[in-house]
């Protein structure tokens, strides 16, 4: 592909947007990249301004608490873009950060402001109301979003929207059939409490507590537990686990892949890892846990059933979910043992395989290539 160089200011605020960042940034060769990133985007080219884990925060009180922080990099990041002056500003993802960011560069440029603002991952309206995509539609010049049935909730209101496929798909097929788990006498248990620091520390000690359990209560069987780690959480995870008395190995991102395929359940926070698992085929138990005012506000203001992305494409429960008071360490096992059933196991693998096709835009290009197209055939 020929690229245009053109210079594009990137804001990845979390890791999942750090991965398909650097996806884009290898789809466009030519183009010259500054902005916020991680260590994915760092290692195709990008210098960040400051690092993403001052980002990474989730939740009403939790931004809250991080308030300060938030405004300081806000405000840098304003006057880095009005400084490099770029032709595109491409967020992914983050997008209260982003919003916040671009609303200040259009006050600041105000009618001289030539560049433009294109988003990717389009925010979940149909599960918070259609009024986000009314406000989306004032701040952004155009939108990537992952799926066909979310174009018209924001060409309604006059932005462009492209569906790309979920990123996360390209190059992923589901693991291997393992044998029956019955003749199986070790298991392999994958732990994953997310990538941001403010759900690790909510979550590790659940997860402490159900591996422990696991062992006292069935001591006939051998469990290895693994837990896959970003840059983010890895000295936290790795300093907390230390005296676990049933220590996980911790496993690098850039392996968490070989690490499913060899899975036999995974307890999983809610969020990009979960599709993850489902386009994979790997037995999950959903777990999240947040601040109860924030709980209550969200179960008060959210209109679908479920959290996790396969559950609500297939509009059924296929991972069970376990949030809030419910995500304890008797309920995990309780599902677990669930999944220990062959029949239970195979029907949840089957139900995934219905989600096969959802998750592909394009048989033959990724989701990264098909923006970076877009991007060059409007910039020429």
């Amino acid at each position: 592909m020929h690229n245009k160089k053109i210079k594009i200011f990137v804001i990845a605020g979390e890791v999942s947007g750090d991965v398909l960042g650097a996806k884009i940034m290898h789809e466009m060769p030519s183009a010259k990249f500054i902005g916020i990133g991680g260590e994915n985007m760092q290692a195709a080219g990008l210098q960040p301004i400051f690092p993403i884990s001052d980002l990474a925060v989730m939740g009403l009180f939790e931004v809250l608490a991080h308030a300060r922080t938030l405004t300081g990099r806000i405000n840098q990041t304003v006057d880095a873009i009005i400084k490099s002056s770029p032709d595109i500003v491409l967020s992914i993802d983050s997008p209260s950060f982003a919003k916040r960011v671009i609303k200040k560069v259009r006050k600041a440029q105000g009618k001289k402001n030539s560049i433009k603002f294109y988003h990717v991952v389009a925010p979940q309206v149909w599960a918070w109301g259609e009024k986000r995509a009314k406000k989306f539609a004032t701040i952004f010049d155009r939108l990537y979003c992952f799926f066909d049935f979310e174009v018209p909730y924001f060409t309604k209101y006059g932005l462009p929207t492209i569906p790309v496929g979920h990123p996360i798909a390209d190059g992923l097929r589901p693991a291997a059939k393992s044998k029956d788990q019955r003749e199986k006498r070790k298991k392999n248990i994958t732990l994953i409490p997310g990538s941001r620091i403010s759900e690790v520390k909510k979550l590790l000690p659940l997860l402490r507590e159900t591996a422990e359990c696991m062992c006292h209560q069935n001591p006939n069987v051998w469990y290895n537990f693994y837990i896959p780690v970003v840059e983010t959480t890895a000295e936290y995870i790795r300093k907390e686990t230390a005296d676990w008395c049933t220590k996980p190995e911790l496993v690098p991102a850039p392996k968490r892949y070989d690490l499913y395929k060899k899975t036999d359940v995974a307890i999983a926070a809610s969020g990009t890892i979960s599709a993850e698992l489902a386009i994979m085929h790997i037995p999950t138990i959903v777990v999240y846990k947040m601040n109860s005012l924030t709980m209550f506000l969200a179960r008060y203001m959210v209109k679908i059933k479920w959290a996790s992305l396969v559950n609500i494409l297939l509009n059924k429960t296929v991972y069970p979910e376990l949030l809030g008071n419910k995500a304890t360490a008797e309920n995990i096992i309780t599902e677990i043992k669930k999944l220990s059933k062959p029949d239970v196991r195979k029907k949840m693998i089957n139900d995934l395989t219905m989600a096969d096709k959802m998750w592909h835009k394009s048989e033959s290009k990724t989701a990264s290539r098909l923006i970076a197209e877009d991007i060059n055939k409007i910039v020429k």
